[in-house]
């Protein structure tokens, strides 16, 4: 990604989600009123055990990831946690976006930062199956899928999804249309 295209996602992020950094774990408090979580499994099961199991998984992230993006190109934003500051060697297809130090601490071994990059591509059902099914795995962390205006967020993690919306309404016609997919905890957790 050049310079330009970087400027670009951080001023679209900076436009519509100022009150935190792009890292899915930090987006949910800041804006809860646009925020509805999604579980992956009936009776808020955590992790699959066996394929049948992987099918709902599938089945209600790819729902969901319709509904947000159908017809129209997102970015698949990955994460890259390390303790160093330098910025590793990005996969292929995918383009570096920015570092964050997300915890300070004085000893640099405990230091964290995020590397983000950025690929834009086609939505199509299934397209990131392979990074839904490690994120269900817990083999994967802190991916965010989002339209290329950056106004709608799709952060699958190990059991569910975070989904944020553009307008409270929107959020409660989603969360509405899949009221049997929702935590029975009040917080929505």
């Amino acid at each position: 990604m050049s310079g330009d295209g970087q400027a670009d996602l951080t001023e679209l992020w900076h436009q519509h989600w100022p009150h935190c950094p792009p890292v899915g774990y930090k987006i949910r408090d800041p804006y809860r009123d646009v925020w509805v979580r999604f579980h992956s499994l009936p009776e808020s099961k955590r992790y699959p055990e066996d394929e049948s199991e992987y099918t709902v998984v599938l089945e209600r992230y790819n729902t969901v990831l319709d509904e947000l993006f159908a017809g129209a190109d997102v970015y698949v934003i990955t994460p890259t946690w390390t303790t160093e500051a330098e910025v590793p060697s990005v996969k292929p297809g995918t383009g570096y976006w920015q570092s964050l130090l997300v915890e300070d601490d004085p000893d640099p071994e405990f230091r964290t930062y995020c590397h983000l990059s950025a690929a834009r591509r086609p939505w199509q059902r299934g397209c990131v199956d392979d990074l839904l099914r490690g994120t269900a795995d817990d083999k994967v962390a802190g991916i965010l899928i989002t339209d290329t205006r950056m106004q709608r967020i799709h952060h699958p993690y190990d059991g569910g999804a975070d989904v944020f919306l553009t307008t409270s309404d929107e959020r409660d016609q989603m969360r509405d249309r899949h009221a049997d997919w929702l935590s029975s905890h009040p917080s929505g957790l």
